[in-house]
């Protein structure tokens, strides 16, 4: 078993189905509702596979960028103290935004009106309506494709972030989903959830997704990583790697996107 077959009107269909966000600028697109198939059995703690049935969700089309984040302390007075260790690694306003702990990303998120999304959104958004590929483009890998460890080819960026939306997006039309930065999601890491976990719109840790938005500020436990990132190397950036981070780390290639996770206010767009 694999993804719902997506055809390519349909994928054609959703991403015409784009908004602007206003209150931080961000471009997002409409992922469909579906099943898939998640996991791998080849990587450890993403198995066993198991079949996920998600709503429609917005989700950003580009990671959060360092000018994003500066409008969102300029505007909400968030204090953050790390802007001496952006540079070195994200050096411009088109680069993703790193140095963020969970925490932070939940306050980013909350002031734009948004939130993280749960790993089973972050995968099957990734995958991009493919069906058993490990990348979000199929099953092979290049630097042509993203920014991961060593340079080549369209990634010139050996030390340090690429500027978002450098490489061709997936069937979503979303950026970076492999590589570049790793991304924060809402759940609570346990590496044998997925032999229990919930089959439609699951979410790791918690009774709902309402009750982590609510209570981010008392959450101890680690939390999801997705997607790998620049320092690592292509076995660690596929759709179905899973990584995790303490909610207070901040690190030189951890950074985030945002999801909006109910579409019916916005059906009119």
């Amino acid at each position: 078993m694999g993804c719902d077959p997506v055809s390519d009107e349909l994928i054609g269909k959703y991403l015409e189905k784009r908004i602007i966000w206003e209150k931080d600028g961000a471009e997002m697109v409409l992922i469909p509702a579906g099943s898939f198939e998640m996991g791998d059995q080849n990587i450890t703690y993403a198995d066993p596979v198991h079949s996920v049935k998600l709503d429609a969700f917005y989700m950003d089309v580009r990671e959060v960028t360092v000018k994003q984040f500066k409008e969102f302390v300029q505007e909400s007075g968030y204090v953050y103290h790390h802007w001496d260790d952006v540079p070195k690694y994200s050096p411009t306003d088109q680069h993703p935004m790193i140095y963020v702990d969970w925490y932070q990303a939940m306050e980013y998120a909350k002031w734009a009106g948004k939130r993280l999304p749960t790993e089973a959104e972050w995968e099957y958004a990734a995958r991009g309506g493919l069906v058993k590929k490990q990348y979000p483009w199929g099953d092979e890998i290049g630097h042509d494709n993203a920014n991961y460890a060593g340079a080549s080819g369209k990634d010139i960026w050996d030390q340090q972030t690429a500027p978002v939306g450098s490489f061709d997006p997936n069937g979503y039309g979303l950026y970076d989903m492999a590589g570049n930065v790793h991304e924060w999601c809402l759940d609570a890491f346990d590496q044998n959830f997925y032999s229990r976990s919930s089959r439609k719109n699951p979410l790791a840790g918690h009774s709902s997704i309402e009750e982590v938005v609510s209570n981010y500020k008392d959450v101890v436990s680690g939390r999801v990583l997705r997607g790998g990132s620049w320092t690592y190397s292509k076995c660690y950036v596929s759709v179905a790697y899973r990584d995790y981070g303490n909610t207070d780390h901040r690190f030189s290639s951890g950074g985030f996107r945002c999801v909006l996770g109910s579409v019916d206010s916005l059906s009119s767009e």
